[in-house]
């Protein structure tokens, strides 16, 4: 049977809202998790890919991309649920949470609360702020872990002789308590909730969503980690005495290469696809105009489409350029 992806049976696929729902409500974690998936597949193909470049710079790309993304991933797992679970709380029940004065001054006079363009842009302040928040840690932990990664999947045969089980024996990673993390959530989570309802009773706050509520924020919260990300790792490499001298610069010069393109290239293809995003937008609400969730897989669009626009174009066309290029500047003492 011929699948129609044009017409409504792509616009009401059970999978394709889910995906859209968890963009919505976890952001940080969406993203964290396409860079997981494009990191360690697309990434090292296309820096594999690149002709006439040394090996080992290769490999430092490589392996900077795989540490950048687990660790960001597992930063994200654990920073953003609190957070997307505290949010949810007071969608659910804002009268709870949130003034009388808050509810009308954001509330859209023909739509709920959980609808309205300046509740969704300050709970999306909360919910992709924390990528922003955590781009300087990553960043620092990512380098440290770079001649872990070295020398575990691109390490170099010694010698001929078959190891033993007991040289190539790896530790199972202990399972996750979740019992331990339930406990902690239990104990956080209403704390939280209340300390993000008090900024969002903020009358600044308030203030900041009038004036920016109608900007692609989404898009500038992803290039704002990127850029503070790869700042700090830049910074951190120069100063590791755990990378070969003669590797720091290639590495450094790949990264701000890779998130300069990155950047750039995403906002010009963000602003060429408004107007294709527009029309999937209307006929996704056509197809699904029926669904409760609706605002919610709106919302999801706009959180994924600049997501995936900069993990596509950094984890598979800017790699070869940026690797190539990266050491070909030219360097003082070479």
């Amino acid at each position: 049977m011929k699948v129609n992806f044009t017409g409504y049976n792509f616009y009401k696929s059970k999978q394709l809202k889910k995906g859209l729902e968890f963009a919505a409500d976890k952001g940080a974690l969406f993203s964290a998790g396409a860079s997981l998936a494009l990191a360690t597949v697309a990434r090292p193909i296309a820096i594999y890919s690149t002709p006439n470049t040394d090996k080992e710079n290769k490999k430092l790309a490589c392996a900077k991309s795989i540490a950048s993304s687990a660790i960001g991933f597992g930063l994200m797992l654990g920073a953003s649920l609190p957070i997307s679970n505290s949010i949810r709380k007071i969608d659910k029940n804002p009268d709870k949470y949130l003034k009388s004065s808050t509810i009308k001054n954001l509330k859209e006079s023909s739509k709920p609360l959980t609808s309205s363009k300046g509740y969704q842009f300050i709970t999306q302040i909360f919910k992709l702020g924390v990528g922003t928040a955590f781009a300087i840690p990553k960043a620092i932990i990512t380098c440290a872990m770079i001649p872990a990664i070295m020398g575990t999947v691109f390490a170099h045969k010694k010698n001929t002789n078959t190891p033993t089980k007991e040289d190539i024996s790896v530790k199972k990673p202990e399972p996750i308590n979740k019992n331990s993390l339930n406990f902690t959530g239990r104990i956080l989570k209403e704390p939280l909730t209340k300390g993000i309802g008090e900024i969002i009773n903020n009358k600044n706050a308030q203030n900041f969503v009038k004036k920016y509520k109608d900007t692609n924020y989404a898009m500038h919260l992803t290039a704002l980690t990127d850029t503070l990300a790869t700042g700090t790792f830049m910074a951190q490499t120069a100063k590791s005495n755990k990378i070969e001298e003669s590797r720091k610069k290639p590495l450094i010069y790949n990264s701000a290469i890779s998130t300069g393109l990155s950047i750039g290239s995403t906002y010009v293809l963000d602003k060429a696809l408004e107007k294709p995003t527009e029309k999937f937008i209307e006929k996704f609400k056509e197809a699904n105009k029926n669904s409760k969730k609706l605002d919610k897989y709106v919302e999801g669009i706009k959180i994924a489409k600049p997501v995936l626009l900069m993990g596509t174009i950094y984890y598979c066309a800017i790699p070869i350029i940026s690797t190539f290029f990266a050491e070909r500047i030219p360097t003082k003492g070479k």
